[in-house]
């Protein structure tokens, strides 16, 4: 399956991050947990250069907390900060100030050393679409600023929102790359919905996501599901065995395959089947 999605708008984002960056003192990255590597974009690396960076691991409580451990040591060994968070609940958010604050101090200092005591710390907050950007802004600013919406590419314009009396963030819209060199980074962000489900074939991603679910938390699927794991199984083996034990068949006896296919999406994304981190520190390329 191959991901190709790069709306326009997401090439006139690249270039609004590149001209606001002088504007900002701080970049705050947000990722999904689940997917730390597959939902950065490797453009940003280079577009954002040496500005002090802090790293939002959102979606925490929806990835295994041993990938979280080791997703904050990987991150803090590139000298960037790191908070873990739940955008919709909340948790973590308060985290932020003190962490941006604490990441600047020299500079904060420094402005105070120049008699610039009531200078607001200004933060850009980035990342792909539908990793809660939007949400996370709402609660650090305690209101409803940003527009928050579960779909892809809803934020289209820059926006400033005001925290507190010494600080602003800049949100952007998502932002995405033309092409996904590494198809199994398309299916990851397929998977977690970065990716429009409009656009994929929701029966073969529901295979490759029971596949890697088998494969590395096997126990979810027999628990939830009811069915063996034959070593060697196929995912789409797996989907099948499950629409069977549900029930889910049409005229003839056949599987209703996209009817399981979208159960086993949701139950996923909605953390119905547990809490699981689908890359590691130690497969990145």
């Amino acid at each position: 399956m191959h991901v190709q999605w790069y709306p326009g708008h997401m090439a006139k984002t690249r270039r609004m991050i590149a001209e606001n960056l002088k504007m900002v003192d701080v970049v705050a990255e947000i990722v999904d947990a689940r997917i730390p590597i597959s939902s950065r974009n490797p453009d940003l690396d280079e577009l954002l250069g040496n500005k002090p960076r802090l790293i939002i691991l959102n979606r925490a409580d929806q990835a295994d907390p041993e990938g979280n451990k080791a997703w904050t040591e990987y991150f803090r060994g590139k000298g960037w900060s790191v908070i873990e968070t739940n955008a919709n609940s909340g948790k973590g958010v308060n985290q932020f100030s003190p962490v941006v604050r604490g990441l600047l101090k020299e500079q904060i200092e420094s402005w105070a050393a120049k008699g610039q005591v009531g200078r607001k710390v200004r933060a850009m907050v980035v990342g792909v679409p539908n990793v809660g950007k939007s949400t996370f802004i709402n609660k650090v600013a305690r209101r409803k600023s940003a527009i928050a919406q579960n779909r892809p590419g809803v934020t289209r314009g820059k926006q400033w929102v005001t925290v507190d009396s010494g600080m602003e963030l800049l949100d952007t819209p998502g932002i995405l790359w033309p092409k996904f060199e590494d198809q199994s980074i398309g299916m990851n962000l397929a998977y977690t919905g970065a990716v429009k489900d409009d656009i994929m074939d929701v029966e073969e991603l529901a295979c490759n996501l029971m596949a890697l679910l088998a494969a590395r938390y096997p126990e979810a699927i027999t628990t939830r599901y009811k069915i063996e794991i034959p070593e060697g199984a196929q995912g789409w083996e797996l989907v099948e065995a499950a629409a069977r034990k549900r029930g889910f068949l049409i005229s003839g006896g056949d599987v209703n395959f996209e009817r399981m296919s979208r159960v086993l999406l949701e139950e996923y994304r909605s953390c119905v089947l547990g809490r699981f981190t689908l890359e590691y520190p130690e497969e990145v390329k």
